[in-house]
């Protein structure tokens, strides 16, 4: 039995090669998911999942890895992805929710999340790197895939614009930290304010530093948040219908997951239920 031909991925061709090959050989829906906020203590974890279109319209000068671009070139960037994909999602996990699953969990959970509610269902999924499972679709995980593949770098830009303007938000909220300056990430003003002023509801109390400021470093990273109103409020699902924009305005301060899906004029289709969420400890 003969094997099928290898698929050669070039790297002069740049950030949409890993794509074109794909198409070549038949997965003309191409989803890529992303997340920002992994290295914050502070606000939200979000992941967002893009198909951008095959041909020139899927092109979008300059995108690349969310974290290379500056402040401009990533609203510049994040409104072409969303005027040209397909279609897109984008899914928010609060920081209570983080402490409670760990990081990892929510991680792997939040880009199974937003892939599987797109409205159309994807072929092929890349995902930025770590594989994710349970989607029903052939995939792979790419190591530094925003640099490597255009619809993981829209995802990444999705997801990075999204969360930032919540961490802008969440500073007329609370302005003692500087959440508009540093966006949750561990930064020197970030310390000073955190052993000023304590944490807030929007640390992550799994967190090493915010721990250890809080008194609680002795408990386990699980059992590290404070039982409050705001860690009690279930977390709730909402999906269809509702901008991108929309997401930045989610109190994360309430335990609720948020889901954003706009896409050009195509036949909808189901893509299946969240799967059990696996991985690893925090």
């Amino acid at each position: 039995m003969l094997s099928p031909p290898k698929t050669i991925v070039r790297r002069e061709g740049g950030i949409y090669a890993l794509e074109r090959a794909l198409q070549r050989r038949g997965f003309q829906l191409v989803a890529g998911a992303d997340e920002a906020g992994r290295g914050a203590c502070a606000g939200p974890l979000v992941a967002a999942a893009v198909v951008l279109p095959t041909g020139k319209r899927g092109e979008i000068d300059g995108l690349t890895d969310s974290k290379l671009l500056t402040a401009a070139a990533r609203e510049r960037i994040y409104a072409e992805v969303v005027k040209r994909a397909l279609v897109y999602s984008v899914v928010v996990i609060p920081p209570t929710e983080v402490d409670a699953r760990g990081l990892h969990v929510c991680n792997l959970a939040a880009m199974r999340r937003a892939l599987a509610t797109l409205s159309v269902r994807p072929e092929y999924v890349l995902t930025d790197g770590f594989a994710v499972d349970g989607l029903g679709v052939p995939g792979l995980a790419v190591w530094k895939g925003d640099q490597v593949a255009a619809c993981v770098a829209a995802a990444s830009v999705l997801a990075k614009v999204t969360r930032d303007r919540i961490m802008v938000e969440l500073d007329a909220d609370f302005p003692a930290y500087g959440f508009a300056d540093h966006k949750g990430y561990v930064t020197a003003e970030h310390n000073s304010a955190l052993a000023e002023h304590g944490p807030c509801v929007e640390h992550r109390f799994s967190y090493a530093n915010v721990a250890a400021i809080s008194g609680r470093s002795g408990s386990p990273p699980r059992a590290r948040r404070p039982v409050s109103a705001e860690s009690d409020r279930p977390s709730v699902v909402s999906s269809g219908g509702t901008s991108a924009e929309a997401m930045a305005k989610v109190g994360t301060g309430w335990s609720t997951v948020g889901v954003a899906s706009e896409q050009q004029p195509r036949p909808p289709t189901w893509v299946g239920e969240d799967g059990q969420m696996k991985g690893g400890q925090p």
